[in-house]
């Protein structure tokens, strides 16, 4: 599993889920599909476009990753997480061929959903890519529009060292004669767009220009979701053009009620007041950058950060952005990528944050309860896995 070990369990090709579905008899080529890759925020706006379309009526199944608690977050129909029954059966019915092509975890997990849509007969699948978009997964799907969020430094390993390199990778999604939007115009990343765009004939759309930026009403926690917003409505205003129908009331309700829709957790996830306690999956740099707007833009007396992260990934930049001011609790997710505590400390003094190191994620955040006062605020952030033990 590329979400517990890492580098280890990455693909680079497309093979194996070609040879998958075709066993299966191609499910996805039955489904009305939204792509959305990036590298913020995708997550988000995958679930806002569809609880504006469950809004409308539609029957929407939602595929995403990494999960926090339960395996069947993942694949979802109108909020409501595939069927333990449907998983088990799909596994034994195709084990033997999942040996013979030597399938990854995620490669069988993205195949799965494609299946169990076509089978639920959705009106409409929202799939997000796993990472990157060229070579991932979910890219064998001819979609009704494509989106990609922003782009910033994450993977960079399989994706590349600069802004330009993985915006090519996730301009991979944008296929022939099929719109894009574009959540936000970066100079480094636009005339990549653009380019890609013009090979493939495909429509393009920067959301931030098309549509004018005010305080959308939401459920979605954080003011980041702000950003957000308006790619999933520009990727809707793109769904109307082509005959979908989505009424004005159906928009502003499915904002309204984003997180009842559709089970999203784990973006600025208020879970606890005086102090206010908070966790966020925010991981890289354009999240941490994001984060720390958000702290900055919440009244507090002290901040109080339970921190963690992957042992795979070069963390210097996220460490340069937190804030200095926090009192820190090193902690490490119990999983085989997650890097020690100890190590952590070491690397976070280099960027003068200081802290005590606990022995588990939970004994770190129970100390930061303990220590903080009624003004206070408690922030978990620095990877999925973290949050993960907590929710």
């Amino acid at each position: 599993m590329f979400q517990r070990v890492g580098a280890a369990a990455y693909r680079n090709d497309l093979t194996n889920i070609i040879q998958l579905c075709d066993l299966l008899g191609n499910p996805q080529k039955d489904l009305k599909c939204v792509h959305v890759a990036g590298t913020n925020g995708k997550g988000s706006v995958t679930h806002i476009i569809a609880s504006i379309l469950q809004e409308q009526g539609y029957k929407v199944g939602v595929f995403v990753s990494p999960h926090y608690k339960d395996y069947r977050e993942r694949v979802k129909i109108n909020g409501k997480f595939i069927s333990k029954r449907f998983v088990m059966a799909f596994v034994e019915r195709n084990q033997r061929e999942f040996k013979k092509i030597d399938t990854s975890f995620f490669e069988i997990t993205t195949a799965m959903a494609f299946e169990y849509f076509k089978k639920e007969r959705v009106d409409f699948a929202v799939i997000e890519t796993g990472m990157g978009g060229r070579l991932d997964s979910t890219n064998i799907i001819m979609p009704l529009v494509s989106v990609i969020t922003n782009i910033s430094f994450d993977h960079q390993q399989f994706l590349g060292n600069t802004l330009q390199k993985i915006a090519a990778e996730k301009a991979g999604i944008i296929k022939k004669n099929v719109p894009v939007v574009i959540g936000e115009t970066q100079k480094e990343t636009k005339p990549v767009f653009v380019a890609k765009a013009k090979a493939m004939q495909a429509k393009i759309y920067f959301a931030d220009k098309e549509i004018a930026p005010h305080k959308f009403k939401t459920d979605l926690n954080g003011i980041y979701q702000q950003k957000n917003i308006p790619t999933a409505l520009m990727a809707i205003d793109v769904l109307k053009k082509s005959g979908v129908e989505v009424s004005n009331r159906a928009i502003a309700k499915g904002l309204k009620h984003v997180a009842k829709n559709t089970s999203f957790i784990g973006r600025w996830m208020i879970v606890g007041e005086k102090p206010l306690v908070v966790f966020d999956s925010a991981h890289n740099e354009g999240g941490v950058r994001e984060l720390k707007y958000e702290i900055r833009n919440r009244k507090h007396e002290r901040l109080h950060f339970v921190f963690g992260t992957v042992a795979d990934k070069d963390i210097s930049k996220v460490l340069s952005l937190l804030p200095k001011d926090a009192n820190y609790y090193f902690c490490k997710a119990d999983i085989p990528r997650g890097l020690n505590a100890d190590e952590l400390k070491q690397q976070a003094g280099k960027f003068k944050l200081k802290g005590e190191v606990y022995p588990s994620v939970k004994k770190a955040f129970k100390a930061a309860k303990q220590n903080a006062s009624k003004k206070d605020l408690v922030v978990v952030a620095g990877s999925v896995f973290v949050v993960a033990e907590l929710i």
